[in-house]
């Protein structure tokens, strides 16, 4: 009987990151794009700290996360050594958690209605911040999912700036099994509409065809840290 081989080991976080940087680039020149034009946010929702201790020695610095407390418990901590760190919020938003979330995060990427915009100007004013903030769109109109409707995305844009927030850009998440390529064209050709630069879309599964439509931000999980266990 011929012994069976040994498993080639998983790639390093440090190779992940390499590989990924990599594609981006590649698929920056194909698209005639600078790769500097392309932020990679690194996904670090449920990640061990051991995961997030190596990707922070590779020279990763700006990370998503879902959740105000997680994020709270992953980079209270740490952040006090890390200049340079950028954390945005890429899961929902509750309006109780407005402040909290001011607290931590440089960027809320899920602005989708109008009440959780009052509610972050308030905290903002109480605590004497100018938020940044990304307006997320529900291009796939689920009813399951986050984001305001396409034609209310210019709407909520002008309320946001009335309230004093900064708007950057816009944020989707395609549907899961649909040609994410529309999609990233409506969100592309609703900022162009509303003069917005940022476009974060993409994720481990279609990022370079997020950056051929003009991402600004992808965000990338599993194809950094591997899939998941659990959470």
């Amino acid at each position: 009987m011929t012994p069976s081989l040994p498993a080639s080991p998983a790639p390093s976080i440090t190779a992940r990151l390499e590989g990924v940087r990599s594609r981006i680039a590649d698929a920056c020149r194909v698209a005639g794009r600078d790769p500097a034009s392309v932020t990679l946010t690194a996904v670090s929702k449920t990640q061990p700290p051991a995961a997030i201790d190596a990707i922070l020695a590779a020279g990763q610095r700006v990370f998503g996360e879902n959740r105000v407390q997680e994020a709270q418990g992953r980079w209270t901590a740490r952040r006090p050594g890390l200049p340079g760190l950028e954390l945005r919020l890429i899961g929902p938003l509750q309006t109780n958690k407005a402040a909290e979330a001011l607290a931590l995060f440089d960027v809320i990427e899920t602005l989708d209605r109008e009440k959780l915009a009052r509610a972050l100007a308030t905290a903002a004013e109480a605590g004497g911040m100018t938020p940044r903030v990304l307006v997320q769109v529900n291009t796939g109109a689920e009813p399951q999912k986050a984001g305001v409707p396409v034609d209310g995305v210019e709407g909520l844009i002008a309320r946001a700036r009335d309230l004093g927030l900064i708007v950057e850009g816009l944020m989707c998440i395609p549907p899961v099994e649909a040609d994410p390529g529309p999609h990233f064209d409506l969100l592309a050709e609703l900022a162009r509409r509303n003069g917005l630069a940022v476009l974060s879309m993409g994720m481990s599964g279609d990022f370079e065809a997020a950056v051929a439509r003009g991402a600004t931000h992808v965000r990338v999980g599993s194809a950094l840290f591997g899939e998941r266990i659990g959470l």
